[in-house]
């Protein structure tokens, strides 16, 4: 399992409801959580490392020795966002090194299930608030790159192309998969889970 890099065409898709949660996908989660804390994360959400469905996982310690902390968020929906948005600084596993401020309601109302099936009707505030959010537009193909202003934006534009060019580069050595054979292990999980 890798954290899957811009402009990976999963990062673009809208990810699908998970109907079941097995052992296996257990695992996987548990992977996740284990790839976010090596990489220095607070969130990681599915389709980040190739699984297109509807799940993330949060720590906002970002500490493994916190497990109590830990949350993971199945087929997620955003009921409620309040509060006057706020702006700070975010970054992604996924846009390694970028940062920049984006717009957030402070405030958000959560429902979603828990990987041992029980419903979360939960509101949260703050800094997980922000997570939350964040993870949740990945679901939707949406990244933080895409909730900037056009001079935020363009203070990262070169960072961006850089990106692009080194994938384009791996794709051309064969490092990355062919869009094709992407497309083949998407069809196949979506088989597993949806």
């Amino acid at each position: 399992m890798e954290i899957l890099k811009y402009p990976h065409p999963i990062l673009m898709q809208k990810c699908l409801p998970l109907k079941r949660v097995d052992s296996e996908l257990l695992n996987m989660i548990e992977e996740m959580f284990t790839l976010m804390y090596e990489t220095k994360g607070v969130g990681l959400a599915a389709n980040q490392v190739g699984l297109p469905y509807r799940f993330f996982v949060i720590n906002p310690s970002g500490d493994p020795e916190k497990k109590e902390q830990q949350r993971v968020f199945i087929n997620p929906e955003i009921t409620l966002g309040s509060g006057k948005p706020l702006e700070d600084e975010e970054g992604c596993l996924s846009f390694p090194e970028i940062y920049s401020p984006v717009l957030r309601a402070p405030k958000v109302t959560v429902r979603a299930y828990d990987e041992k099936g029980n419903e979360i009707r939960e509101t949260f505030e703050g800094f997980i608030a922000r997570i939350i959010q964040h993870e949740y537009d990945h679901l939707d193909g949406i990244s933080f790159v895409h909730r900037l202003n056009e001079d935020e934006y363009e203070e990262i534009r070169l960072d961006l192309q850089n990106m692009e060019t080194d994938y384009a580069k791996k794709k051309a050595d064969g490092e990355i998969l062919p869009d094709s054979e992407i497309t083949a292990q998407v069809e196949m999980l979506l088989k597993k889970w949806a």
